[in-house]
Formats: structure tokens, C-alpha cells, sequence
């Protein structure tokens, strides 16, 4: 399976999800920089935390515009598997491709920890291979306050379409949503970052699972597909 980690100006995470996906998961891996139009050459999409265009205006509004968003959505409509984490997740809420928003953290503070998350639907493309309810991974933003209407949420609920919830809520996020996915299930947007959890080395391994399940379930469905 190839990967495309797309590169925004100020994204700072790109380099911890290459390694993920390189190192970790050894599964080929190209930086692809944002002002690329096309992305039919690799099989997963990989959008990196960061500070795309020093998150001016909002973050990720500007990043939306890119030239490589247009390849990223067509990517997304063929199927294909897309992951955006922290700043990732902010632009795929930005270009439409998930619903909600994003807010400053309930404190209006920065915050780096590892948090614990409970994994709310296994049956994703990115979750098949967990077993337990509850695993560990870092968080690293200063808006990861995801917000949605009542409205967005009850159908986030009907659909199943609520991932990732934090055990103990850290920035105010409504209902202690810490990742979605859309609903046709290829693209997850999360703000916990599974690229930084991916070696024993780094303090735990619960994020390597999730690369693993893109990957194994994209074999599955290339095998049925030949």
C-alpha cells in the first residue's frame, strides 16, 4: 500500500507520520507538497498536525484552498482512505469533507498530554484491529474544541459515525467527541495523534493499530476486488 503524507506550509507533524507509516508500519510513503494536483498514484491519504499557514484567519481555512484539496476530495470520492489528525482533522472540517467545527480549547490554553481515548466504533476501515475500549494517545493543539449542532450529532449518532471519545474531556469538545468519520466511512478526522504512538520507545503502541487496520482492510478489499 503507498501513502501520500500531503505537506501544508506550517504543518510540523508530517515527518512523525512519515516514520509512522515508513518505520513503524513499513508500507511505502511519499511527502507530497500542497501545491501538487494530483494524488491517483497512492492508496491512502495522510493529512499531518501542525499549523497549516500559521493557522491565519481559522485553522485550516486557508489550507482548504490548496491546490492538492481538489485531488484530496476526489481521492475521498473513489473511496480511498483518508486520515486527518489534529491540523489534518481542522482542514478536513474546513473543506467540507466531515461535519462540524472547530473552537479554541475550553481553557483558551495549549495543551500536550496523553489522554485516554474510548474506541466508540471498531468496525471503521482505521479501527478494526482494537480489541480493548480504552487506549492512550497524545493530544497537542490549542483548538481541538470540536463542535457540531444537535442536530449534525444526532445523525453522527444514527450513522455511527463517532469514533473516538476522550475518557476525560481536556478542551470542552461537545459530547467528548475526539474523532468522527464521514458517512460513507474512508475519512476520519481525529485530534489525538496515532503517529506519535506507534513504537514502544515513544511510551506506547495503541496508534500503530490504527495504520494497521487501514492497511489490512485495504488488502481485504483489493483481494475481493482482483
Amino acid at each position: 500500500m503507498r501513502f501520500a503524507v500531503v505537506v501544508f506550509p506550517g504543518s510540523n507533524c508530517d515527518r512523525d507520520m512519515y516514520h509512522a507509516v515508513k518505520d513503524a508500519l513499513q508500507e511505502e510513503v511519499d511527502m507530497v507538497w500542497h501545491l501538487e494536483t494530483n494524488l491517483e498514484n497512492y492508496d491512502g491519504i495522510l493529512l499531518p498536525g501542525g499549523f497549516s499557514y500559521g493557522d491565519y484567519l481559522r485553522t485550516g481555512a486557508m489550507a482548504k484552498t490548496s491546490p492538492i484539496m481538489k485531488a484530496v476530495k476526489e481521492a475521498a470520492q473513489k473511496g480511498k482512505p483518508i486520515l486527518g489528525v489534529c491540523n489534518g482533522f481542522q482542514i478536513l472540517l474546513e473543506s467540507g469533507l466531515l461535519p462540524g467545527a472547530m473552537l479554541r480549547n475550553k481553557n483558551l490554553k495549549f495543551m500536550c498530554r496523553t489522554v485516554d481515548l474510548k474506541v466508540k466504533n471498531k468496525n471503521t476501515i482505521f479501527t478494526t484491529g482494537y480489541c480493548q475500549e480504552t487506549i492512550r494517545l497524545p493530544i497537542a493543539h490549542g483548538e481541538g474544541n470540536y463542535y457540531c449542532d444537535e442536530k449534525t450529532y444526532e445523525t453522527l449518532v444514527q450513522n455511527d459515525q463517532i469514533v473516538f471519545t476522550y475518557g476525560e474531556n481536556p478542551n470542552g469538545s461537545v459530547h467528548d467527541i475526539a474523532g468522527i468519520i464521514n458517512h460513507e466511512g474512508n475519512v476520519l478526522g481525529m485530534m489525538p495523534h496515532p503517529e506519535r504512538a506507534v513504537e514502544s520507545l515513544l511510551g506506547n503502541e495503541d496508534g500503530l493499530k490504527l495504520f494497521q487496520s487501514i492497511v489490512k482492510n485495504w488488502r481485504e478489499s483489493h483481494a475481493v476486488n482482483a
